[in-house]
């Protein structure tokens, strides 16, 4: 029972917490736009254990899809599915269990919400499947990444406004940064076995692009959060920005350990977006 356990939660990547977060912190900063401060506890405990399970559950979905070709990647080929050490129909099962779970979460919020959940799901179920048609598959699983911030508003105000869109699109750009990170992780193994990836449409123009990428959201939720009369903010995206200036130097040269480190630790790109915006708003209500 233990080692199934521990095979449950490597597939779940229950020891990679900043798979999730990437998805938590501008789902938690689109509540405190919404709210215009701090939502209240039942929202938060609702969209963070929501996001856990919802990434769980894409776990599992995408090891399954991608079962025949993660054994040819070498980053990949001891996942629980792969290695047939958790069987598809298992592995299925769980992260039905993980949806229905967080299904649940969102029908305690307004029908809105609940509605716009449907659209989520369908996003997410699509993502692992593009990698075999789309030439840049980072831009599906950017909508299916940002549906956190639609469904936000949708929650606090029982609708979704043109902000709400436009935070995603420019969300959108933060996940094609550092998937591309990622992407060029598995380059080598990804042109053997035919899968397209952001990393092998862009070339040579990689870095240049997620360079490109990281300018594009930060001036576009720049904008969304009214950055040049928020000190706060200003310092958020400028901790933000430092940051994506050192994930330049650590994938620059393309190596594997490099591009991998620049993924696993931008989560702390849009922790710092969110912080600058929370302590702007609690700031604001201090002063008030």
């Amino acid at each position: 029972m233990r080692h199934k356990l521990a095979l449950y939660l490597d597939l779940i990547r229950w020891n990679r917490p900043a798979g999730w977060l990437l998805l938590l912190w501008p789902t938690l900063a689109a509540l405190w736009l919404a709210a215009d401060g701090f939502p209240g506890w039942h929202l938060i405990a609702v969209f963070t254990l929501g996001t856990i399970l919802m990434r769980s559950a894409g776990c599992c979905l995408n090891d399954v899809a991608d079962r025949d070709f993660d054994r040819h990647v070498k980053r990949t080929a001891e996942r629980p599915v792969t290695s047939g050490r958790i069987g598809v129909k298992e592995a299925l099962a769980l992260g039905a269990v993980l949806a229905l779970l967080a299904f649940a979460l969102v029908l305690t919020l307004r029908v809105e919400t609940v509605a716009w959940s449907f659209a989520a799901l369908a996003v997410a179920v699509i993502y692992p499947f593009a990698k075999r048609f789309v030439a840049m598959p980072q831009a599906v699983l950017g909508v299916a990444f940002s549906f956190g911030i639609p469904m936000a508003f949708a929650a606090v105000t029982g609708e979704v406004p043109w902000q709400a869109w436009a935070l995603l699109i420019g969300n959108l750009f933060w996940v094609l940064a550092y998937d591309t990170e990622y992407a060029m992780v598995d380059r080598d193994d990804d042109l053997k076995i035919g899968m397209k990836t952001s990393a092998i449409t862009l070339g040579e123009w990689d870095v240049r692009a997620i360079m490109f990428f990281y300018a594009a959201y930060l001036g576009v939720w720049g904008v969304l959060l009214d950055a040049p009369h928020k000190p706060w903010v200003q310092v958020g995206l400028a901790a933000a920005a430092v940051q994506a200036a050192w994930h330049f130097v650590l994938i620059k040269d393309r190596t594997r350990e490099g591009c991998f480190k620049a993924f696993r630790l931008n989560h702390w790109v849009g922790f710092a977006v969110f912080a600058g915006l929370a302590l702007s708003s609690l700031m604001s209500t201090a002063v008030s």
